[in-house]
């Protein structure tokens, strides 16, 4: 008989199918016990604030799943009654879509974004939208929105979430949902990831489509996944990842990838493959001694599950590749490129965000200088970029080539998670910029804590279409060292 209050703490998607395949549990109960569980932690208790409006068909949804399941004694696809979180940048039909800003309260798009449409049609519930940096300009955390606060992590609320993805984040890691999506344009995925004990992945560029997704820079924007393990986050992959007509970059990804990223996740699968140790990436002298000792760990465990490690590797034109801002003309053209599709009587321009004085204070500078930026046709800065981004690659497959190494690794960020408003006083170490830079992917996964019980990430970066691999690597290791536990709300 089933229960109306499952345990779905830390549940997986293979623990959720057991569950309703054995009778001892239905799509409705799994949501209502998520709802539950949203309605005492998220505004109460440690009041997380990770949500930003719940999908209110989430249940009809169920319901309908349960009627076919009793109908036909089979689950309707790979993610049958998985609730899922979905940031605040994607489209979801009947649902609010305001990427973190005022401007854009009250926009209900009618149509799902590609990502949001193959969740759907592979089983899974569409629980609720998550809070996020502003226009997705985040970085260290998301408290700066004003919609509708700001989320705090599950593990110490006085600490980041990591941005902009921090929503997702915190929801994921107080069991909020199951699996998630985020986009990672310069560490949106990876940062609170890593800052919440989760496994994240920065596709492939154009792996997974962005149709119906607010972008920021399009070069460097990635739809991805989001999950408490990464068996979930490849079950995800499986789902999203592919060719779609609606954004033509994605014209390559069904030829690079393979028919399944779960079927190729192994305990052994790290064995032999060729890893290098970026320190240039998190010197000793700029990192925090606990995030470097389990880094330290990080590399050891590498090498006990079979990794070839190549310590230090050595990229001798480093410090000619620092990181760079998004180019603004980039900015405005992604912005305005989703405003363009919003209904009469929103902003279709940043010009228009800025005279409605609709922002957080934070982003005033950097609107108003996106605003007046040229085309990305006539942007010297975009151009400059560009150059240096592919001369940047071709340092990077150069020494990695010599070296004969075929991933590399460090930390997601060399310092624990910020304080909730700390801007300025203490660093960051943040890494993510090297991928983003590089347009490569990047996996992450818990590698332990520090002070405070506060989460650190190992960030595994490969050349593109090397996803597969990456999960490997990340699976094998997450299995050899089970870092992750749930917070304590």
């Amino acid at each position: 008989m089933a229960s109306d209050t499952p345990d779905i703490v830390e549940a997986t998607i293979s623990d959720l199918h057991k569950m309703i395949l054995s009778g001892a549990a239905t799509a409705r109960s799994i949501v209502e016990a998520h709802l539950r569980r949203i309605e005492r932690f998220d505004r109460r208790g440690p009041a997380l604030w990770s949500i930003i409006a719940l999908n209110d068909n989430a249940l009809a949804d169920a319901d309908a799943l349960d009627a076919s399941f009793k109908q036909t004694g089979a689950l309707s696809g790979p993610l049958h009654g998985v609730p899922v979180l979905v940031k605040d940048n994607y489209d979801v039909a009947g649902m609010p879509t305001t990427g973190g800003s005022a401007a854009l309260l009250g926009w209900v798009p009618q149509k799902d974004s590609t990502a949001v449409a193959k969740l759907r049609a592979a089983g899974a519930i569409i629980l609720a939208k998550t809070t996020m940096s502003e226009w997705a300009r985040g970085g260290i955390d998301n408290i700066n929105s004003v919609l509708p606060g700001f989320a705090r992590n599950p593990y110490n609320t006085a600490h980041a979430t990591g941005g902009s993805s921090g929503g997702t984040g915190a929801g994921l890691a107080a069991s909020f949902g199951v699996v998630g999506l985020g986009s990672d344009t310069w560490g949106s995925i990876r940062n609170p990831s890593s800052n919440n004990a989760l496994a994240g992945l920065r596709p492939s560029w154009a792996l997974v489509s962005r149709a119906g997704m607010i972008g920021l820079y399009d070069a460097r924007d990635t739809a991805g996944p989001m999950a408490r393990n990464v068996r979930d986050l490849a079950a995800i992959l499986d789902v999203i990842a592919g060719s779609d007509p609606l954004d033509p970059a994605t014209a390559q990804a069904n030829a690079n990838m393979p028919a399944s990223f779960s079927s190729l996740l192994h305990a052994e699968a790290a064995k032999d493959k060729r890893i290098g140790v970026l320190r240039q990436a998190f010197p000793a002298d700029k990192a925090d001694p606990q995030v470097l000792a389990l880094m330290e760990k990080a590399i050891a465990d590498l090498r006990s599950i079979g990794a070839i490690v190549v310590d230090p590797f050595y990229i001798p034109d480093f410090t000619k590749y620092p990181s760079r801002p998004h180019p603004q003309s980039e900015v405005r053209a992604a912005i305005e490129d989703y405003l363009a599709k919003t209904g009469p009587g929103f902003p279709k321009t940043l010009a228009s965000v800025v005279a409605s004085g609709k922002f957080h204070p934070l982003h005033e500078v950097g609107l108003k200088l996106a605003a007046t930026a040229p085309v990305p046709q006539d942007d010297p800065y975009a151009k400059q970029l560009e150059a240096d981004e592919a001369a940047m690659r071709a340092a990077y497959e150069s020494a990695m080539s010599a070296a004969n190494v075929d991933f590399l690794v460090m930390p997601v960020a060399s310092h624990p998670p910020k304080l909730n408003g700390d801007r300025d006083t203490t660093p960051t170490g943040v890494t993510t910029w090297i991928a983003s830079g590089l347009h490569w992917p990047a996996a992450t996964v818990p590698m332990g804590f520090t002070y405070e019980n506060l989460p650190s990430g190992l960030q595994i970066v490969g050349r593109p279409w090397s996803d597969a691999s990456l999960l490997q690597i990340a699976y094998a290791f997450e299995q050899a060292t089970q870092h992750r536990h749930a917070p304590t709300l």
